[in-house]
Parts: structure tokens; C-alpha cells; sequence
């Protein structure tokens, strides 16, 4: 039998966006002790770079998982175009319907195509920081079909964001890992400055109110990755801890 790895292994996929009109270079994290013939639960990441690069997910989600604290799972880092990335993120951009369709119809199909990765509602999780979270509440509120789990770290939401959740009917499917500085009571935006720590509240609580199970969770903080970064192991542990179960497939 070939014997397993025990490091972390990363991939490079490209994938030629007929929507946005652009080569998106994914990154696909592989787990310590990764092997093929087995399931894995996923994690979706906006700003999946950032993710890499400044929240240093991977060497902290390897750490856990060496640790026996979460689950192997894999993780794909979705990068995005700083130009543009209002306008895929957030519900009122002009790219936002086109991200969407890029998500669910680009990248899905190329992850069950290429890595044992579970892709059902309950296998996967989608998430971001800022509009990143913001652009996987949507995703989730569109397409409970694919996501019902999100990660939400100092979501940047939006009235949009507000009159979509009470316009919807039971969000008793969804279930969001949310977090927020309370330092970021004036977040410098394009749109000027955002009192993040009481849109999250209320969101918090419209979330609540249409029966949705939230993870809510204020720390100390302002808007930076200092602040994620030591975020991520709870969140990780929220939806990866060790008492998930890992499937084998089918020989």
C-alpha cells in the first residue's frame, strides 16, 4: 500500500472563468496524512490569498489536525482582483451575480472532478472576512442547495444584506460561525466609515429570528488579520472539531 503523506500539500488549479471573463488561480490545500480514497469535508475561502498568506490557515489547520483537534479537511483559496473585489463581493456590485455563477457553476464542477472532497450541503463550508463574509451569507441564502455552513469573520453587511434575510422565509437550514471585533465600531470603507459591530449584531439577531443556528462570538479586535488570524482555530474547530465524521468512498 503507498504510504500516505504526512505533510500538508498544496495545488495549483487554474480555471478560465466564462463569467468573469478572467483565469482564477485556486489554491487546494491538501491535508497532512492525505489520501484519495477518502472523503473530506471542505472549507470554501474569499480572499483565499489573504487566507493563506496573512491568516496562515494552513499551518494552523495542519497544527490542529497533527494535534487531533479538527478533522482533515481541504481547503480552497479563491483569489480575487483587489480592483474588482467590490464588485464580485458585495450584493449590490455589478460582478456579484457573475461570482456567484462562477462558485457554483466553475468551481464546484472542477473540485468533484478532481479531489475527494464532499461537496453536499453538510460537507462543505464557505467563508470570508470583511465582504468576503458578506459574499457567503449570499451564496448560502441563494443557493441552500450547495451551502447551508458559513464562516462570517467581520462581515462587512449591507442593508442589501439585511432586507434579503427578512424577505427570506425560515433560515432554520443555515448554520454561521460569526465573529467581530469590538473595535470596529468605524471601519474605513469605500463607502465611508461602517459601524461593523452593529450591523453584525443586528444581523445576528435577524439571523436568529428566522431560526438560522449562529455562532456568535465578539473578541478584541479592529478590522486586520491580526484579529482572524487568532480567530480561526474556534471557527475551525466549530465546524471541523474531531467528533466529525470522515467517509470512505467507494473502492
Amino acid at each position: 500500500m503507498e504510504q500516505k503523506q504526512q505533510k500538508r500539500i498544496i495545488k495549483r488549479e487554474s480555471i478560465q472563468s466564462q463569467y468573469l471573463l478572467e483565469t482564477k488561480e485556486i489554491l487546494i490545500y491538501l491535508p497532512p496524512g492525505y489520501d484519495e480514497t477518502v472523503t473530506y469535508p471542505g472549507l470554501i475561502l474569499h480572499d483565499g490569498t489573504d487566507y493563506f498568506n496573512l491568516g496562515r490557515i494552513a499551518t494552523q489547520a495542519s497544527q490542529m489536525i497533527i494535534n487531533g483537534e479538527i478533522i482533515p479537511l481541504i481547503m480552497v483559496a479563491v483569489p480575487v482582483n483587489k480592483e474588482v473585489r467590490t464588485a464580485e463581493y458585495s450584493p449590490l456590485g455589478h460582478r456579484n451575480q457573475e461570482h456567484q455563477q462562477f462558485i457554483v457553476e466553475e468551481l464546484l464542477p472542477l473540485l468533484k472532478e478532481r479531489y475527494p472532497i464532499d461537496l453536499s450541503p453538510q460537507g462543505l463550508v464557505i467563508g470570508g472576512s470583511s465582504l468576503g463574509g458578506t459574499a457567503s451569507l449570499h451564496l448560502a441564502l441563494r443557493y441552500p442547495q450547495h451551502f447551508v455552513k458559513v464562516l462570517s469573520q467581520s462581515g462587512a453587511f449591507l442593508e442589501a444584506t439585511t432586507e434579503q434575510i427578512i424577505q427570506s422565509p425560515s433560515l432554520s437550514y443555515l448554520t454561521i460561525y460569526q465573529s467581530i471585533g469590538l473595535s470596529e465600531t468605524a471601519v474605513s470603507t469605500h463607502m465611508g466609515s461602517l459601524d461593523l459591530v452593529t450591523r453584525n449584531r443586528e444581523i445576528h439577531r435577524l439571523l436568529q429570528e428566522k431560526h438560522a443556528h449562529v455562532h456568535y462570538r465578539e473578541k478584541e479586535g479592529d478590522h486586520t488579520w491580526g484579529l482572524w488570524q487568532k480567530d480561526l482555530p474556534e471557527a475551525l474547530t466549530f465546524f471541523f472539531g474531531k467528533d466529525q465524521p470522515v467517509n470512505e468512498l467507494a473502492r
